[in-house]
């Protein structure tokens, strides 16, 4: 196979570990790989001046956008910690715009999504972000098919990332498609990382959110679901609470929160546990009755649906050390 030519497009408050997890990867690569069949890894930036990445460290552009006119074989557009408001430089979108002409494959890492928003290449596609930020960027492009649980998605020749350390996972999978799962697994002993992540983004994520008037019914009801989450709770008994009918309730519920009540009670039970079983050592059958799941395997039916782990694997994953 031919050496691929790889470039990451940098920009000033890049997050290093955008650019550099890839590149890593890549590099790790070539270890295991003949000489005629490398990645060749270049930065791309509107210019050779040393650009300060969000963690204070400096990078230096190889090409410049001018310059970088020939093919690449892979292209992606590192992120910032937070999306960006505006357009980006016009020269940058221009290149960007270009992208599909001027690569096999291309996409981003974490908000380089906005990026590509603003070049119009995410219209119809399936992607992804960090999950704080997917929100807000399927809201300012909302003809993208935004999936917020992904840790990375390919959609044809498109390839999107999560946040940050998800650039590794996406190098990583970009591997295994050329030079086999072997290979992968090889890298990723390497970078002490697993080839392929268990779970979705959800794992990382919260699940809820504060209510916008912390004083009103639906608030009062949030509270009170959350303080006796092992408790079985029914639309009856919610609205009781707050003296309201069921019927009213459900509506303004959804008005205020966008999720019909049961939706939430859920979500609380599966925060509640993923705090247990982040911080004790609580057998899961305890932490499942005390979360209001009733059984361990109705908790892990719950958990493998909503966070593509089960609370076995969680827990392996998230837990805490105790102080000594």
């Amino acid at each position: 196979m031919p050496v691929q030519a790889v470039a990451i497009v940098v920009y000033e408050g890049v997050q290093a570990l955008d650019v550099a997890g890839p590149l890593d990867v890549f590099s790790e690569a070539n270890t295991f790989l003949d000489s005629a069949d490398r990645y060749e890894s270049v930065l791309v930036a509107a210019h050779h001046n040393p650009l300060r990445a969000s963690n204070g460290i400096r990078l230096i552009a190889d090409l410049t956008l001018e310059e970088a006119t020939g093919g690449f074989d892979i292209v992606l557009v590192a992120g910032t910690p937070t999306p960006p408001e505006t357009e980006p430089d016009p020269h940058l979108l221009q290149w960007v715009k270009e992208l599909p002409w001027r690569s096999s494959l291309y996409g981003s890492i974490c908000t380089g999504a906005f990026v590509l928003g603003y070049a119009g290449l995410l219209d119809d596609r399936r992607v992804t972000t960090h999950w704080q930020d997917a929100q807000a960027l399927a809201a300012r492009f909302p003809k993208a098919k935004v999936e917020p649980d992904l840790i990375y998605v390919r959609d044809g020749r498109l390839i999107t990332a999560a946040g940050v350390t998800a650039g590794i996972d996406l190098g990583l999978a970009l591997v295994g498609q050329r030079h086999g799962a072997e290979t992968a697994l090889k890298v990723a002993k390497r970078l002490v990382v697993v080839a392929q992540r268990q779970g979705g983004q959800s794992q990382f994520s919260p699940y809820l959110t504060a209510p916008a008037d912390p004083e009103s019914p639906i608030a009062r009801i949030q509270d009170h679901v959350m303080a006796n989450v092992g408790n079985r709770h029914s639309l009856e008994s919610l609205a009781a609470v707050v003296g309201m009918s069921a019927r009213n309730l459900a509506r303004h519920f959804v008005q205020a929160t966008g999720i019909t009540p049961h939706e939430f009670i859920e979500r609380a039970r599966i925060d509640a546990a993923r705090m247990m079983l982040e911080g004790s050592d609580r057998p899961l059958k305890a932490v499942a009755f005390d979360c209001g799941f009733g059984s361990a395997d109705r908790m892990r039916i719950v958990f493998t649906a909503r966070l593509g782990v089960s609370p076995i694997q969680y827990r392996a994953s998230f837990r805490r050390a105790t102080p000594e």
